[in-house]
Formats: structure tokens, C-alpha cells, sequence
């Protein structure tokens, strides 16, 4: 028999992160009676195998996942190579370009080695929603169909936005909330995990467990996770994610180029350190030092502990490498820069704090010291750009595409070198 924590203890550790939970009462009940019983919830997350690998988005619900395991329950791993076939049409504007059945089965084979960088392999139960897709018959597959109406599936957000627009919506659009919810059913969850954008397809599978005589899955969904921009969501894309197969430079280097606010975030979406201990950080420890402690963390979680202090090490040494003194140019070229042209999108107005995020990469762009943001992205991966002291050729070189300064909303003065040019960038409000 089981040995589970108190209920208010595992409700703590449950809620760190969690955007919204349908109903904390269902969830506390389902607890008390797991401990008092020893049987441990059955907890399920579904993802659709639709590109071979993750980013850190990705594994905010997992992380979630990897709690309830760390409580002792059930943590069931659904790949959906049945409802990838379909796509999920969620934010979607138009039909999703189905999969082939070797693109599917690809992607799932790397998706169960991925997730288990999180999750423990001796524990989770991983399993395909083919197993009972595939044996249904069409009685039954019509019989499911039956249990929800079109006006209901029309309720939802994209579905009715798409209608409104006289978008086209493929049937089999329509059907996914019923099979991802039927999912649940098949395996009797007691709780299923999902992003705030699956909220609708959730609340299906709970409908869907009482009109077959279940007791209702209680629902946890997980905030989306903004990417290295701040504002949109993480997404390779977008070219502002984290892949969980980076290089640990690379990945210890982005997470040090986030804001201090997002740092916190990132601390309680994509780390088990418990919320009593963030906030004494937050009273007690150095931004820097605790951005340093993420990157350690996350890095080691995706590679390893000597990776991480490896490669915490580099970065070091390539931000604050210096070069030998020796007296500047004369004829340097300055270049006038707005700051509302390099401005991170969630950056303060001049003069409201002195402490600001600028895209250094756009900089570089504006500077004639690259051809593209693309271009500059390179040349600070490549450790190719420095930050000159005044008055000096002695440098630090920076590898991430924002940069934190000192500015009052007066003119104030970098000096940047890429390779053998120099340019004088004047940034004012």
C-alpha cells in the first residue's frame, strides 16, 4: 500500500505553476481518498507526435506530469499517433496538413526518448490512443459521435472564429475534442494535464467520462511559456525557443539572455524548486546568481551535471574574456539609434527605470555591423561581437541577442566590434 503525503502538501506542490485547476475541491477529494485508500491517481497527458523534437514550452505540462509521479501516482504518458492523423485544430486558422503514418510513428519513437529526460522510464506508462482507435467499430465510433452536438463543438474559441469568418472546418476538425476526450475514457483518468489552449478538448473528455458512467477527470492545465522575445509564445517557428536538444553552451546561453521577471517564471514553470524557495530568492539572492542557478538547473536536466558546470564555465570565459588595452581609433563611425527601434517588446519606456533590454541583435543590424537580424544571431553564436570599455579596445563578448544597459532616456554611448569593424552606436530616447 502506498505511502502518500498529507493532501495540503501535495495540493502545494501541484498548484507551483499550474494556471487552472476544474475543480481544486474534485482534485483535494481525489487525493484524500488515494491516501486513505493507497491506490494512486491516474494522471494523464496526451501530445500528438507532430514534429520530432521539444522545447522547453513543451515541457512545462510534463514537468507538471513528472510532480504528480514524484507524489507517487500514475503518470500515463499518451502518445497520440491515432489523433495525429486527425491534427489538432487548436489556434489553428486552417486546416492542419495531416501526417503521414511513418511521419507519425517517427516522431513518436523520439518523442518517448525526450520525455524521458523529465519523466522516470520505470514508472510512467506510456501507451497510443491507436490501441483502442484501431478496434473501434463504426457502431461505436458513431455512438461516440452522438454524445455532442455540432452547436457545442461551435462554442469553441477557433471553431467559432473560423465559422464567423466562413473558414472552412473539415468534419474531421470537428471530431478531435470527441476523440482526445474519448481518450480518458479508454483510460479511465482521474486527472488530465494539458496547456491553457487545450482547456476546451479537457473539458470534453469530462463531459464525455459521465455520459459512460465514469467519474469525472478533474482538469489541470499549464500557462503557454513566452519564448526568448518575452511576448510570444515559445516556438522554433518564431525563432525564439529552447530546444531540449541544444547544445549546453547554446541552452545555458539563451536562458541567461531572458529578463530577470521571466527568469521567475522559468523557475516555476520549468524547475521543481517549491515556491517557499523562490521567494527567498527573490528576497535573498542576486539576479544574476539566480539566473546562473536556472541555467545550471535546466541544462543539467536535459544533459548533465558535468555538462552544466562545463558549460557555465564557457560562458564565463566568453562573456567576460578580455582583450589586450590598446587605444582606440580615432575615426570611429557613430551611428544615432532610437531606442524605440531596438526596444525588447516587453521593455519599459525611457526614464520609467534605468535598468532596460534591448535587441542587440537589431543593433547590429541598424549599425552596418550585420546584414540581418539572422545574420547578427550568427555572429553572436559565433562569439563575434564584443562590448568595448571606453576609451579602450579591452571587451566583453556577448553571445545573446539581448542586452541589458544603463539608461536614463539621455544619450548613451556602446562601442561595438565585429571582427576588424568598430561602430560608436549613440542610443537615444
Amino acid at each position: 500500500m502506498a505511502n502518500f503525503a498529507p493532501v495540503d502538501e501535495q495540493l502545494t506542490y501541484l498548484k507551483k505553476g499550474a494556471a487552472e485547476i476544474i475543480r481544486e475541491s474534485d482534485l483535494r477529494a481525489k487525493l484524500e481518498k488515494s491516501r486513505a485508500t493507497g491506490k494512486p491517481l491516474r494522471v494523464k497527458l496526451g501530445m500528438d507526435p507532430t514534429a520530432p523534437d521539444l522545447h522547453l514550452g513543451h515541457t512545462v505540462v510534463l514537468r507538471k506530469l513528472k510532480h504528480f509521479q514524484d507524489l507517487g501516482h500514475t503518470a500515463i504518458f499518451l502518445i497520440g499517433d491515432f489523433t495525429g492523423m486527425i491534427g489538432d485544430p487548436t489556434g489553428r486558422s486552417v486546416t492542419r496538413p495531416p501526417l503521414t503514418r511513418e511521419q507519425i510513428e517517427s516522431n513518436a519513437e523520439t518523442y518517448k526518448a525526450q520525455v524521458f529526460k523529465i519523466l522516470d522510464p520505470q514508472k510512467t506508462v506510456v501507451d497510443f490512443n491507436r490501441r483502442w482507435f484501431g478496434a473501434m467499430s463504426t457502431d461505436d465510433f458513431v455512438r461516440l459521435a452522438a454524445k455532442y452536438t455540432v452547436s457545442q463543438l461551435l462554442e469553441r474559441e477557433d471553431f467559432h472564429k473560423r465559422f464567423q469568418e466562413e473558414k472552412p472546418i473539415s468534419v474531421h476538425e470537428l471530431l478531435y475534442p470527441l476523440v482526445q476526450g474519448y481518450d480518458s475514457v479508454a483510460l479511465e483518468a482521474d486527472v488530465e494535464l494539458g496547456g491553457t489552449d487545450q482547456k476546451f478538448n479537457l473539458l470534453v473528455g469530462r463531459e464525455l467520462q459521465r455520459s459512460y458512467g465514469q467519474e469525472s477527470q478533474v482538469v489541470l492545465t499549464t500557462p503557454i511559456l513566452e519564448g526568448l522575445d518575452g511576448v510570444q509564445k515559445m516556438s522554433k517557428s518564431l525563432g525564439n525557443a529552447i530546444g531540449i536538444h541544444e547544445a549546453p553552451l547554446e541552452m545555458y546561453g539563451k536562458i541567461m539572455s531572458i529578463s530577470d521577471e521571466m527568469m521567475w517564471r522559468h523557475y516555476e514553470l520549468l524547475t521543481d524548486v517549491q515556491v517557499a524557495e523562490i521567494e527567498k530568492m527573490k528576497r535573498e539572492t542576486h539576479p544574476m546568481q539566480a539566473k546562473k542557478e536556472l541555467a545550471r538547473r535546466i541544462v543539467a536536466d536535459f544533459h548533465s551535471a558535468e555538462a552544466a558546470a562545463k558549460a557555465g564555465e564557457d560562458w564565463a570565459k566568453l562573456r567576460h574574456r578580455e582583450l589586450v588595452a590598446e587605444d582606440l581609433p580615432n575615426d570611429i563611425d557613430e551611428v544615432r539609434v532610437a531606442y524605440a527601434n531596438i526596444r525588447t517588446p516587453d521593455a519599459p519606456d525611457p526614464g520609467s527605470e534605468a535598468y532596460l533590454v534591448i535587441r542587440l541583435d537589431r543593433l547590429l543590424v541598424i549599425c552596418g555591423l550585420a546584414d540581418s537580424t539572422t545574420d547578427a544571431g550568427r555572429k553572436l553564436k559565433a562569439s563575434s561581437v564584443e562590448l568595448l570599455q571606453p576609451n579602450t579596445l579591452r571587451g566583453a563578448v556577448y553571445t545573446a541577442p539581448r542586452l541589458p544597459i544603463t539608461f536614463y532616456g539621455m544619450p548613451t554611448k556602446l562601442v561595438i566590434r565585429v571582427g576588424k569593424k568598430i561602430k560608436s552606436a549613440i542610443i537615444e530616447g
